[in-house]
């Protein structure tokens, strides 16, 4: 700023220095002026906190382990139909045929007692009507007779999605999941072996479970018996 004086004649006489003004730094103009702060910076996380976030993060990323399927136990349908092959064996009777298909009436030839009926009838009912039939013509006087089903070709298990060989197949004796799919030419390289589905009908009505294929063949959950008209469907893993 200049500071000058002047005489009666409106003349100035003497301008004295220049002065610049000075001006305090108020409280005001250092915080408009200063850089916003960050939230968090200069705030200590306590280490309890940051590895019980961790191990949440952790927890969550980490799979359930597999279960076993919960399914009622298999309905042991041992009852023959039409189709069905099983072996009957007459002990001492070494040139008999041993292996007989039910043919499409129900019935089964067997050398000496000819035509019998089996379609509809257990193993062991097989059995006592060999054994009775045998005695009656008297050709053997206490025979020991055994009956053994070898495939149910009437009561069969589908097998669907990515195994090499889908279709149909007869349910054999102690058939399980594993077994089926194995029949079926085994799984593909695209195939989700934890997510496999396999369908039953319980009371009359179907129910699905997901089934960890994998979990099996690495012995952590056990083989799951198959029962007549179960379906199996392998479904496709994501990429």
């Amino acid at each position: 700023m200049t500071l000058c004086s002047f005489d009666a004649r409106g003349v100035t006489s003497d301008c004295g220095a220049v002065l610049a003004p000075t001006l305090a730094p108020s409280s005001s103009f250092a915080a408009m002026t200063r850089p916003p702060s960050r939230p968090g910076w200069g705030v200590r996380v306590p280490k309890s906190c940051v590895l019980a976030l961790v191990g949440l993060v952790l927890s969550a990323c980490v799979s359930p382990p597999p279960k076993p399927v919960n399914f009622p136990p298999v309905l042991e349908a041992n009852t023959l139909g039409v189709g069905d092959v099983f072996v009957l064996v007459i002990v001492g009777e070494d040139k008999l045929p041993t292996e007989y298909t039910v043919a499409p009436d129900g019935s089964v030839d067997v050398p000496y007692i000819h035509r019998i009926k089996v379609a509809g009838l257990e193993p062991q009912q097989v059995t006592d009507i060999v054994r009775r039939k045998l005695m009656e013509l008297q050709l053997l006087t206490d025979p020991s007779v055994s009956v053994e089903i070898k495939a149910y070709n009437s009561k069969r298990v589908v097998v669907a999605g990515e195994v090499k060989t889908a279709g149909s197949m007869p349910l054999e004796q102690g058939m399980t999941l594993v077994r089926a799919v194995s029949q079926a030419g085994g799984l593909t390289s695209l195939a989700r072996k934890s997510g496999v589905v396999l369908r039953r009908n319980i009371d009359g009505k179907t129910r699905a479970v997901v089934v960890d294929y994998e979990a099996i063949t690495n012995n952590v959950i056990p083989d799951v018996p198959l029962q007549g008209g179960d379906t199996i469907f392998v479904p496709q893993r994501a990429f």
